[in-house]
């Protein structure tokens, strides 16, 4: 039986066939048109029908290379069901690297949004009856905010056991339970009966390669567990997810030079020593504890710190055992991983 073709914006896409989409999104104050576009992979036989997507914030620019390799990946070639690929949902700040839009709006906080509202409310609208209500599911993807970095995790709506399993398909290194935010959009599509996986990894404005395989392969892991793609050219997972139900952040006990002594994936313990911030004259250091024990799953990447500050973000799993044994492998795969030519990274 032929499946019939799918409509998105003025665009039909033909079973079997692939197409990139231009959404009208606004015109810039010197008349230059705005769009939100989407590629559409509508396969011929029938199945779940999924978005990714990236840049909802405008610097978080690991989310666009991740899906440029995803639609390049062999098994999405030969698809069942339909993916929709936004790689940039926030088009202006990604022009401008901000994280925010042009109204100093954050789009995650601004959904369901309104077709005749504020320029966020519309851009929030629009890729939630576009793209978010066609869908079944979606993969959200985000990192930390520029000076920070986080290590590949996802992140799951409470008491979803359909959203847990995808989850451990998808196999990060780390698998957070995180409750839903007001305007956010795993909020607004949990409203629509859609569920949403958030991918957290990296640094904004910049590219992690081990952040981006990890997103790639989970990816593709998540679609072979909905039955879209067939096992081969699937990475297998190499370990199961570590679970953490709750984080802590260590912050700075003084302003001054902050020296890392933990980086991200590390196991440490409780009291341990994560870095030393010292004055410009190394007259007065002090010391950064842990005050739990867990794996450091964020930190920051910026030496210049202020009384108060977030620093070290610390994953607390429940059985410890099993996090400081992933966290050794953790570290075996980022210190050991090649730079892979395109055709090899999957």
């Amino acid at each position: 039986m032929t499946r019939d073709s799918m409509q998105l914006g003025d665009a039909t896409i033909a079973p079997g066939t692939r197409q990139t989409v231009d959404l009208p999104v606004s015109v810039l104050s010197d008349h230059t048109p705005v769009n939100m576009s989407a590629h559409v992979i509508h396969g011929r036989k029938d199945g779940p029908v999924m978005f990714v997507s990236a840049l909802v914030h405008g610097d978080e620019v690991i989310g666009a290379e991740i899906v440029r390799r995803l639609l390049r990946a062999a098994p999405v070639q030969r698809l069942s069901g339909t993916l929709i690929a936004v790689p940039i949902v926030n088009a202006f700040g990604f022009i401008s690297q901000s994280r925010y839009l042009p109204d100093r709006r954050d789009l995650n906080r601004s959904f369901p949004g309104h077709s005749e509202g504020s320029l966020a409310a519309r851009l929030a609208h629009l890729f939630l009856t576009e793209i978010v209500q066609r869908c079944d599911v979606g993969i959200d993807l985000h990192s930390a905010a520029v000076g920070r970095t986080n290590l590949p995790q996802i992140r799951l709506t409470p008491g979803n056991d359909r959203l847990r399993e995808l989850g451990e398909a998808f196999a990060a290194p780390v698998t957070m339970t995180s409750k839903l935010r007001d305007g956010s959009l795993r909020q607004e599509a949990k409203a629509l009966g859609v569920d949403v996986l958030l991918y957290e990894a990296g640094e904004g404005l910049r590219f992690d390669e081990y952040a981006a395989r990890a997103g790639v392969s989970g990816i593709l892991r998540v679609m072979h567990k909905l039955g879209m793609v067939g096992a081969k050219g699937v990475p297998r997972a190499r370990r199961q997810p570590v679970y953490c139900e709750r984080s802590s952040w260590s912050r700075a006990p003084m302003g001054g030079l902050l020296r890392t002594l933990k980086a991200s994936g590390d196991y440490v313990e409780e009291g341990a020593v994560l870095g030393l911030i010292s004055d410009p004259f190394g007259e007065a250091e002090t010391e950064v504890i842990a005050d739990a024990p867990g794996i450091v799953i964020g930190r920051t990447n910026l030496p210049i710190v202020n009384e108060g500050d977030a620093l070290f973000h610390i994953g607390l799993a429940k059985k410890i055992a099993h996090a400081e044994a992933a966290s050794q492998g953790i570290a075996e795969t980022m210190d050991a991983a090649p730079l892979f030519d395109e055709d090899e990274i999957i």
